[in-house]
């Protein structure tokens, strides 16, 4: 192994923009995937006949078939429908799609979590649907939903790889290219296995930043301490030692 040669293809233009290629499709995707989820949570949630056969329908079509299969399918046969698509787009797409069936489930377990009788009490405070959904049922439902969410995003990460089959230039595709070039795959793929743990990393330390600042008790320790803080500081105060 040729730890000089790793380092230059980690500091290369090719994986650089690789790395960014592949944040850039996850980000998306599951930004995406996230809203798509909450639709068709939110239409789970109106109890229609109608709602719940378009549901199922989703989530049978999505949850049934290979990722990959879902890829190759929207970027080779979209085009003979007349509905051209980049292979990027064509991804983050069938990404989305995918992750939004999965999303679905986590998001319905967590509106169904939050009790009942706190949704009517807020319709009796005189809220309308929309803003005990907003005000009452979301900040609940995100605290618990946020855990899988961050497995999700991990997860999603490495399905990005796939994308690689359609010419999209992501990490793997770069790290391929470049050492069909002169076969050295072991340096290639220890620069592309290096970004990608760096990038879990990232998500990571987001996830157990973003749990913490959800946490009721982490927010009232930290109002305590800005609250001493504060107090410490202002005029006229002294600390009797």
């Amino acid at each position: 192994m040729s730890v000089d040669l790793v380092i230059q293809y980690l500091v290369s233009r090719a994986f650089i923009h690789g790395a960014l290629t592949t944040l850039w499709l996850t980000v998306c995707a599951l930004a995406f995937g996230i809203i798509i989820g909450l639709m068709i949570a939110l239409l789970q949630e109106t109890r229609t006949r109608i709602g719940q056969y378009l549901t199922l329908a989703y989530l049978w079509l999505f949850r049934g078939t290979p990722v990959l299969f879902q890829i190759i399918f929207i970027y080779n046969v979209l085009p003979s429908f007349g509905i051209r698509l980049s292979a990027f787009v064509s991804g983050v797409l069938a990404l989305s799609l995918n992750e939004g069936a999965y999303m679905a489930e986590i998001l319905r377990s967590g509106l169904q979590a939050v009790k009942s009788g706190q949704r009517t009490a807020a319709i009796a405070l005189g809220m309308k649907g929309s803003q005990v959904m907003r005000h009452v049922v979301i900040p609940q439902a995100a605290r618990i939903v946020l855990p899988p969410i961050g497995n999700q995003m991990i997860g999603m990460l490495k399905l990005s790889a796939l994308v690689s089959v359609i010419a999209v230039e992501d990490l793997l595709l770069v790290a391929n290219q470049t050492a069909s070039s002169n076969f050295k795959y072991f340096e290639a793929l220890t620069a592309a296995g290096i970004y990608y743990l760096g990038l879990t990393t990232i998500f990571m330390i987001l996830q157990s930043l973003l749990e913490r600042s959800l946490d009721p008790k982490s927010r009232a320790r930290m109002r305590n301490t800005s609250l001493t803080e504060r107090l410490l500081q202002a005029p006229g105060r002294q600390i009797v030692r």
